[in-house]
């Protein structure tokens, strides 16, 4: 194929996953159009209070993604992303926790009137090198039923859960009333030359998107090919003891389309990381692959050196181990020719 025409790169999913490919994917942005379809599902942090204060949609997963895709060529553009993903760690139960970025976005949402607007709007500030598209303008909260019959909702409880939660499984995740697909994020996927999901939280950040109506509709009707990166560890009361061949089997059955390629990585984590992660019931993915799986499996070094250091301010728990940028979106780029 020709590799002067620009092919279309759509990355689905949400939180520190997608920030972590979409900033390796904007050093490819004169090969490739990327697109972020993201999450709105999330309810904890600075999102879940300015969304549950203002009505809105929540803002985290997409100023995550703008942040990810804005130009940091110079001093300037570098202190713009830096002030976006500022936490303020002061102000006791106002301030205290939000995010500079957040809290510029209702504003924008405040003067435009609706979110579609403000995330241009943000976009042009930030000089992004692509589109970010919410998946569906609708409120709503995930439902997770567990094996136990248990039935939690929304995205924080879900993500975070109650101890009594880590060995239990998701037998079935929905949304609190129904939600559309966007417009936009349904153009975007059907014109998709490589559509990937993940890495991410397998049911708050992937298949959230995926349970919204029309969203695995479009991704079974695209020409393009699907990429399923999995994660790098599992999470508790989400998906300890699931490897690479069942986190797989969960895209497929939400999708009802196997992925055409799953990237999973070997690199070997630092024994003093998985040690805190361990305390969690928290471990690395299997790569446990059966023979004949309908799909390709591309196995290689995708991890990060560096531990990720946590912000002052942030209440959330976040990811220490993560995939390095530059790997994994040098790897998705391969894919797409």
């Amino acid at each position: 194929m020709n590799r002067t025409e620009k092919k279309n790169v759509v990355v689905i999913g949400g939180g520190t996953g997608t920030f972590t490919l979409l900033r390796g994917l904007k050093q490819y942005h004169r090969q490739i159009n990327i697109s972020a379809v993201v999450t709105m599902a999330d309810s904890g942090g600075s999102t879940g209070r300015l969304r549950d204060e203002f009505g809105c949609l929540p803002v985290g997963d997409v100023r995550q993604a703008l942040v990810a895709l804005a130009s940091d060529t110079h001093a300037n553009e570098e202190l713009l992303r830096k002030l976006f993903l500022h936490r303020f760690d002061k102000g006791g139960n106002g301030l205290s926790g939000h995010n500079f970025g957040n809290l510029f976005l209702v504003a924008l949402i405040d003067i435009l009137g609706n979110e579609a607007e403000a995330i241009k709007a943000a976009g042009k500030v930030l000089r992004v090198h692509g589109r970010v598209i919410p998946v569906t303008k609708e409120k709503v909260d995930l439902v997770a039923v567990y094996d136990d019959g248990v039935r939690v909702v929304g995205e924080h409880d879900i993500d975070e859960p109650t101890a009594d939660r880590f060995d239990k499984s998701i037998t079935e995740l929905s949304l609190t009333n129904e939600a559309v697909i966007t417009s936009a994020a349904e153009s975007t996927i059907l014109d998709a030359d490589v559509i990937v999901l993940g890495p991410g939280d397998l049911y708050t950040s992937v298949l959230a998107n995926c349970v919204v109506d029309g969203v695995a509709e479009a991704i079974r009707h695209s020409p393009g090919k699907l990429v399923y990166v999995a994660n790098l560890m599992t999470r508790a009361g989400q998906t300890l003891g699931k490897g690479v061949s069942e986190m797989t089997d969960e895209i497929t059955r939400y999708v009802e389309r196997a992925p055409d390629v799953v990237l999973a990585n070997t690199g070997e984590f630092p024994s003093d990381l998985l040690k805190k992660y361990e305390t969690g019931s928290e471990f690395p993915v299997a790569l446990n692959v059966p023979a004949g799986a309908l799909y390709e499996v591309v196995a290689l070094d995708l991890l990060a050196r560096e531990e990720v250091q946590t912000i002052s301010g942030d209440t959330l728990k976040r990811s220490l181990i993560r995939h390095d940028p530059r790997k994994l979106a040098r790897k998705i780029v391969d894919l797409v020719w």
